[in-house]
């Protein structure tokens, strides 16, 4: 694969070498082009220099005659001024010379003129030439220098694109080098990988075999000790366990305690609200110790003063919540009963808001109606019914979300799982709505209070009661704030925590089903723990049997060395005189006796050991007794695991019986409530059968008896036309005799 890539890599760049050849050979053209032109623009820029020089030589001769004909110009009117006046002198004769002379100078001055027009016409050629060949050089010398910048911005990008090329070049060359060095680690690789693939399919099919031969197994133990699969249904899969996440409960039960202290500081604050709006209803705008307040101040006074016992459940309902909240529960929507006690004691706060609202905002209203109201004041009272407004529709839209979530775990059609993301995310938007609506009653309420302050008939009582109530609202503004960034900063972990549940299922089907999954897990729990304790027991029993056979090898120790202190003290007894064997004899006694009681401990608690006196080397049968004991104590102790781990197995086995014992006892009593409806039903057939076989024969008697009566009616009509027949012939027959 890698190979492969590296090969359209290469092929890319080879289309993007000759596509780069390509325009390098197209610009080599151009410049080549650009160069030709340069240089016929220079020749000719050389000929018309040549033909300037002419024109600029014929220009000098020019002048040059044009300067000797002014010259001549001038001797001859210098002559013309010396022959004047002679011709005074001698008239005659200088008649003729001035004929002469007149001659002469009518041929000077056609002449003259002539070169006059022909330096004249020179002039003006050679002034067009000359402006003619600077317009031309200055034409020739832009196009010069413009094409010099051409070839040179050419040259420029030539030079960079062979330099780029030659860079390319090198560049492909090494990615050459390296693809094939690339490529042949890659053949390697692809050699070993084929082998790894080889021995991979054999391992596969050595696996596939295996596993084959264990999913048998599987299936035939499973058809054979499993009475029924619990996690085919959903139903049956409900009432499992899930494994206990201890970290998932400790974390909601640190949520529910935020949570419980946050709504504490709101209930404090909301009795504190209504408490001193209670007051300032009874000192303002009339102060009931002077004058009679209005009844509906009196109505809704007495409304405030029940606020207490709307607002208190509130606390109780959300603590009763975090006490169902422990680390031995399973924290879903659908264990959360105490939810629907929380959403039924807001149902009733809501109640009492709506209840209070009218008297509220007639209330604010007889304020706008008094004569100490001004307009600001009645601006301010306009928008506080607003606020009042929002803040009971903020609390209805919030009962409506929790009500929602309360439903699983009492309705369980009622709320489907995939909306619970969206009914957390609204409940999120609505306490976030509710600070919106806290900050604007703080803002309004601050600036009303400011203005009854500045009123020449506020009173102290008047002041103090504003700045209590200012307080609260304060307080329930930062609360509302703070329970409302508190759930936004935890929704994705509400979301996430939904599908906590029972293995390889949606989740709970309903709150019966949960209800008995939390028994099971404290049944669970309590068998965990007993199971524990026998562990412990177990793991008791064995070390009491490992000291057991401690202290017995201690004891067989402590008489193997009695009986050298025994055989010491008998040698000393040999070398000793007769007067000590006496004490000796009785300080041997004395130990014999005490060594008896040992033997006859020791015969008690272990098997009986010969004497070893025969023995010479008694060092070497402590370490026989002891390696003989040692590995005694490690093959009980073996066997007792064994034993243990056999008696677990067939507590299991009998668990599992008493299991099938019990579903089986189950499926009897039901069998038995079906043969006893089934009787039921087949005697009350029987008793339908027989009514309607009774319906049939008093039918069948009816219908025979109708049946008698057609015959009967039959008979007779027979008989009447047998005597009408009669009757007939022998009326036939007197005719035929007439």
């Amino acid at each position: 694969m890698a190979s492969a890539e590296l090969q359209g890599k290469y092929q890319k760049l080879a289309q993007e070498y000759s596509k780069l050849r390509a325009q390098n050979q197209v610009l080599k053209k151009g410049v080549v082009d650009e160069q030709a032109n340069s240089a016929a623009l220079k020749e000719q820029l050389k000929m018309k220099d040549q033909s300037l020089r002419k024109l600029q030589q014929e220009m000098d001769s020019l002048t040059f005659r044009n300067l000797q004909l002014a010259k001549r110009v001038e001797l001859l009117q210098d002559e013309l001024a010396l022959s004047e006046p002679r011709g005074k002198k001698n008239k005659k004769s200088g008649e003729s010379s001035s004929q002469l002379s007149q001659e002469q100078k009518s041929v000077f001055d056609e002449d003259l003129q002539k070169k006059i027009e022909e330096n004249e016409r020179l002039h003006i050629q050679f002034f067009e030439a000359d402006e003619q060949h600077k317009h031309v050089e200055a034409e020739l010398r832009s196009r010069l220098a413009t094409l010099e910048t051409e070839a040179a911005q050419h040259q420029a990008v030539v030079d960079g694109l062979t330099w780029k090329y030659m860079e390319t070049i090198e560049k492909l060359q090494n990615d050459k080098a390296k693809l094939e060095v690339k490529s042949q680690t890659l053949e390697k690789e692809a050699k070993e990988c084929r082998l790894r693939t080889e021995e991979c399919q054999l391992q596969l099919k050595n696996l596939h075999e295996d596993l084959s031969g264990r999913l048998e197994e599987s299936l035939s133990i499973i058809n054979e000790k499993v009475p029924f699969n619990d996690t085919k249904y959903s139903q049956y899969n409900a009432l499992n366990v899930p494994l206990h996440n201890r970290r998932h409960q400790l974390k909601m039960r640190d949520i529910a305690g935020q949570a419980l202290a946050f709504v504490q500081d709101l209930v404090m604050a909301l009795l504190n609200f209504h408490t001193y709006t209670e007051q300032r209803i009874q000192i303002f705008p009339v102060d009931s110790a002077i004058d009679t307040i209005s009844p509906l101040n009196q109505k809704f006074s007495q409304y405030l003063h029940e606020n207490a016992s709307y607002v208190r459940p509130l606390e109780e309902g959300m603590l009763h919540l975090f006490e169902s909240i422990t680390e031995d529960t399973v924290t879903v929507l659908e264990t959360t009963v105490k939810l629907k006690t929380f959403s039924e004691h807001l149902t009733s706060y809501i109640c009492f808001l709506r209840k209070i609202l009218p008297y509220q905002l007639k209330s604010l209203e007889e304020e706008c109606e008094s004569s100490l109201c001004t307009s600001a004041l009645r601006a301010r009272n306009l928008e506080l019914s607003q606020d009042m407004k929002k803040m009971t529709a903020v609390f209805e839209k919030l009962q409506t979300y929790i009500a929602l979530l309360a439903l699983p775990s009492t309705e369980p059609d009622g709320l489907l799982r995939t909306n619970y993301s969206s009914v957390l995310t609204n409940v999120g938007a609505a306490l976030h709505g509710f600070h919106d609506v806290m900050k604007d009653i703080s803002k309004h309420y601050s600036q009303k209070a400011t203005i009854e302050h500045e009123l020449p008939t506020a009173t102290q009582k008047l002041v103090t009661t504003n700045d209590c109530i200012l307080s609260s609202v304060v307080a329930l503004t930062n609360g509302a704030g703070k329970i409302a960034s508190f759930f936004s900063n935890n929704l994705d972990y509400f979301i996430a925590s939904l599908s906590y549940g029972p293995k390889a299922a949606s989740g709970f089907i309903s709150p019966l089903s949960a209800e008995c999954m939390l028994q099971y897990k404290k049944k669970a729990a309590t068998y965990m723990k007993s199971l524990r304790k026998v562990q412990q027991s177990l793991e008791k029993i064995s070390k009491l049997e490992q000291e057991k056979e401690h202290w017995m090898l201690e004891a067989q120790l402590a008489k193997i060395k009695l009986e050298k202190e025994n055989q010491r003290i008998a040698d000393k007894l040999k070398s000793t005189s007769s007067g000590q064997s006496v004490g000796l004899a009785q300080e041997n006694a004395a130990v014999s006796n005490a060594a008896g009681q040992d033997e006859a401990t020791a015969k008690a608690v272990s098997e009986p050991i010969q004497s070893t006196s025969l023995v010479p080397d008694v060092e070497s049968r402590e370490d026989l007794i002891k390696n003989h004991y040692m590995a005694r104590i490690v093959e009980l102790t073996s066997q007792l695991q064994l034993a243990d781990s056999k008696s677990v197995h067939f507590y299991a086995e009998c668990r599992a019986l008493s299991k099938r014992l019990a579903l089986a006892e189950k499926s009897k009593e039901a069998l038995t409530e079906e043969m006893k409806l089934a009787s039921q039903n087949i005697s009350r057939l029987q008793d339908e059968l027989t009514t309607t076989k009774r319906s049939y024969e008093d039918q069948l008697s009816m219908m025979s008896d109708h049946l008698c009566s057609m015959n009967e009616t039959l008979s007779k009509q027979r008989e009447e036309i047998d005597t009408l027949k009669m009757s007939s012939k022998g009326n036939s027959k007197k005719n035929k005799s007439r």
